[in-house]
């Protein structure tokens, strides 16, 4: 299993050949302290890299989850909507956000891999 990182700090993961499961990273849960809330994309929704996918809310503030790559929303993580605190508690695990069908393999493959995240965390 590939995880890759966007700026906007999300990760993806790819799980067969065209489907990713993708969420917060844990910098960015960090950031934003215990999470209360998180709204989920519609599943089959059509989205563009970079679009907003859902939304995050803690007790410090909101964050718009933007998708890491183009595709199809074919599933959201019912126990995170009725349990947000997931986000903060495995946010690389059970607290991940939906599953997408990727539409262009080769956004996926132009992420930062783990060592270049880790890079732009300590610079930020």
């Amino acid at each position: 299993m590939t995880t890759k990182y966007t700026t906007e700090h999300a990760w993806i993961n790819i799980e067969d050949h065209d489907a990713a499961v993708a969420g917060i990273t844990t910098h960015a849960q960090h950031t934003l302290g215990d999470v209360v809330f998180v709204e989920l994309p519609k599943v089959g929704s059509i989205l563009r890299q970079g679009a907003v996918a859902g939304v995050v809310e803690s007790v410090k503030a909101a964050a718009d989850v933007h998708m890491p790559v183009s595709g199809e929303i074919v599933e959201v993580n019912e126990a995170l909507r009725a349990d947000p605190s997931l986000a903060n508690t495995d946010p690389l695990g059970s607290g991940w956000f939906f599953k997408v069908k990727l539409s262009d393999m080769t956004e996926f493959d132009q992420l930062m891999d783990g060592p270049a995240y880790d890079k732009l965390v300590k610079n930020a």
